[in-house]
């Protein structure tokens, strides 16, 4: 009986011990993601255009390409094609600097004729550190459904949209 004590007694000690860890874990990376973010800032770029590429790029598709165009301080647009997929959006940067984060309003075009699934509308924020790396996150809402369209998911209006890939200003 007493074996059983201890050992409940150090499992709860083990359990607080990891959700210690956990919680240094936790904030190490949101320091680490935070310090970036300001690199990233930190880091101007004189060019006016870029393009990425990536996972779930140019409009959702499986791979894609965007070309963007920083035609004031803040604002760009950009479009892209992807594997059966196009988009195009406009973007806010919180810095002047084609490098730089930013929220976009975002078009999402997936499949063609028959095999067209869903047209996608919505705001994603796009996080690039100071070089190469990018990825996006954001909701979108379905305006269009096409042939290709699961049942199942004609009830979802809204779904989260995301991508990760590249980018280099040219």
């Amino acid at each position: 009986m007493f074996f059983v004590i201890v050992l409940q007694g150090k499992s709860k000690i083990n359990q607080q011990l990891n959700l210690g860890i956990m919680k240094k874990f936790v904030l190490i990376v949101l320091v680490a993601l935070f310090s970036v973010q300001l690199m990233a800032q930190r880091v101007p770029s004189e060019k006016k255009m870029s393009i990425s590429a990536g996972f779930l790029q140019g409009g959702g598709g499986l791979v894609g390409a965007d070309l963007e165009y920083l035609f004031s301080k803040h604002f760009s647009v950009q479009a892209g094609a992807g594997l059966f997929s196009c988009g195009a959006a406009v973007n806010y940067h919180f810095k002047p600097f084609i490098n730089s984060s930013m929220l976009s309003l975002t078009y999402w075009h997936q499949g063609f004729g028959n095999a067209h699934t869903q047209s996608v509308v919505g705001p994603v924020y796009t996080f690039r550190a100071p070089k190469v790396f990018q990825f996006q996150i954001g909701m979108g809402y379905r305006v269009d459904e096409g042939p290709a369209l699961n049942p199942d998911y004609s009830k979802t209006k809204f779904m989260l949209l995301y991508s990760i890939g590249v980018y280099f200003p040219i």
